[in-house]
């Protein structure tokens, strides 16, 4: 009887540990289209329901009442930062969230990155050696 080497060993074991995968991934993807199915059934019911009892359907009832006017955003992150930045010689990332007491508050710095970066974008600020300045 031949002795197995290491790596025949893991050859085997990647292959299956892939098959086991590949098993489970199929097995997730008929789970899913079963549930989309289900769904499906649910909201054919749920519009019967609705047109038996003679009402509109939720999403036309939403746009009627709603109107067409967009949101307008007050006090957004984008003008403070914006006002910030046009006050200075020019801010690092860094001295941006400690000005803003945001430092260290994970959902408050992601929040200025994202609005930093639709400034850079919107060319209302530019980014020079770590810097960003008003445009």
């Amino acid at each position: 009887m031949a002795e197995e080497t290491f790596e025949g060993f893991v050859a085997r074991e990647r292959a299956r540990l892939h098959g086991e995968r590949e098993a489970i991934f199929t097995a997730q993807h008929e789970l899913e289209e079963k549930l989309a199915g289900i769904n499906r059934e649910l909201a054919a019911i749920d519009a019967y329901e609705t047109a038996k009892a003679g009402k509109l359907p939720t999403p036309l009832r939403r746009r009627r009442r709603g109107g067409t006017q967009p949101r307008v955003r007050s006090g957004s992150r984008r003008n403070g930062l914006l006002k910030l930045i046009q006050e200075s010689a020019g801010l690092t990332r860094g001295e941006i969230l400690e000005r803003m007491g945001l430092k260290g508050n994970k959902s408050g710095e992601m929040s200025v990155s994202n609005a930093l970066t639709a400034l850079t974008k919107s060319n209302q600020v530019v980014r020079a050696a770590g810097r960003y300045r008003a445009a």
